[in-house]
């Protein structure tokens, strides 16, 4: 009879039982998404909380979120209310009255004669995208029908970042309770610290890179005259959720919007635009974001690409943290102590 070797065996195991855990991870990855976002949310709303928490007893910690959300919720409601009505009249007048895109070309076509090849080409290409997008309209409203259900998200995500910060310390204890006592989990507490940290960071570098888009190229754009400026920040605000590819496509989009409507100064438009790109990028992310968070380029775009293929948009906005705590696993870099 043929022996069986025990750390052959052992080692067959552990990579059976490693590729059947991956596995389950890749099957309810919408799942995981799902709370990867609530977990995020929760880091937004824990500075808020750790300040409202000042006014209640610290036992517990039910009334102070409560308090936050309510609050924080009115705030929403009432900017949202007002921004929404703007957005919603310069979105229905964009669709009302679209851009003139073929007098666009031929007015380029005659300025520029050179160009007029290029642009012949563009009109069909033109041409062959309306008429596909007519053939599948049908096809494009049952598929907005069925994204349409992942609206409830926006009540499931709140509420599942309410009862992770309400019960933080008892789940930090009992991952903790895990490690025997002594160095194990005295390190186990410290990458608690310093993940913490990471997040912390970068969800509040986040948001403010965010608002600053919105207000920046709100009132910058309203006031050089390009047409639905608010709905352009608005659509800049959102892109920058999304690492290194956002940006591009905002800038891309106000171009392009700013051109068919017939701004006169695309030039100086394109400068400032370049120059609001820098300081966000290097001015006030590596100022926000600790040495130990910063990533390498091509890590980012790499993440970027690995997270849509896996979690579509949701997991293009959780690539960068999830590599920053990658990294920080690994023992890259610590950045306890600040933040």
């Amino acid at each position: 009879m043929l022996a069986i070797d025990p750390k052959a065996a052992r080692a067959t195991w552990t990579a059976a039982l490693t590729l059947l855990f991956l596995a389950a991870v890749y099957a309810i990855r919408g799942t995981l998404v799902v709370f990867a976002v609530a977990l995020l949310f929760a880091y937004l709303m824990q500075p808020l909380v750790a300040q409202m928490s000042r006014h209640f007893s610290p036992k517990n910690r039910t009334p102070a979120l409560a308090v936050t959300y309510f609050l924080v919720l009115g705030v929403l409601a009432s900017l949202g209310i007002g921004i929404a009505s703007r957005v919603s009249t310069e979105a229905r007048q964009l669709i009302a009255h679209p851009p003139d895109v073929r007098g666009f070309l031929d007015q380029t076509a005659a300025a520029h004669p050179m160009l007029a090849p290029v642009l012949d080409s563009a009109r069909g290409r033109i041409r062959g995208q309306l008429a596909e997008i007519a053939t599948t309209a049908p096809q494009l409203s049952l598929a907005v029908l069925a994204a349409s259900a992942n609206l409830v998200y926006l009540i499931v995500i709140p509420i599942l970042s309410f009862f992770m910060l309400k019960d933080a310390a008892a789940i930090e204890d009992a991952f903790l309770a895990l490690f025997a006592a002594g160095a194990n989990r005295a390190h186990a507490e410290r990458t608690l610290a310093d993940i913490h940290v990471v997040l912390l960071q970068y969800m509040r570098a986040l948001l403010i890179l965010c608002c600053t888009a919105l207000a920046v190229l709100g009132v910058t754009l309203s006031v050089v005259g390009v047409r639905y400026a608010l709905l352009l920040a608005t659509i800049a605000f959102f892109c920058e959720f999304v690492p290194m590819i956002g940006p591009v496509v905002e800038i891309a989009i106000i171009l392009v919007v700013s051109a068919l409507t017939g701004f006169e100064h695309m030039w100086l438009l394109a400068a400032f635009l370049g120059v609001f790109r820098i300081v966000q990028d290097y001015g006030i992310w590596p100022r926000l974001m600790s040495r130990g968070v910063e990533l390498h380029p091509l890590m980012v775009i790499f993440g970027v690409f690995a997270g849509g293929a896996i979690g579509g948009v949701a997991g293009v906005f959780l690539s960068v943290p999830i590599i920053a705590l990658a990294r920080l696993a690994l023992g890259a870099d610590t950045v306890r102590g600040k933040g």
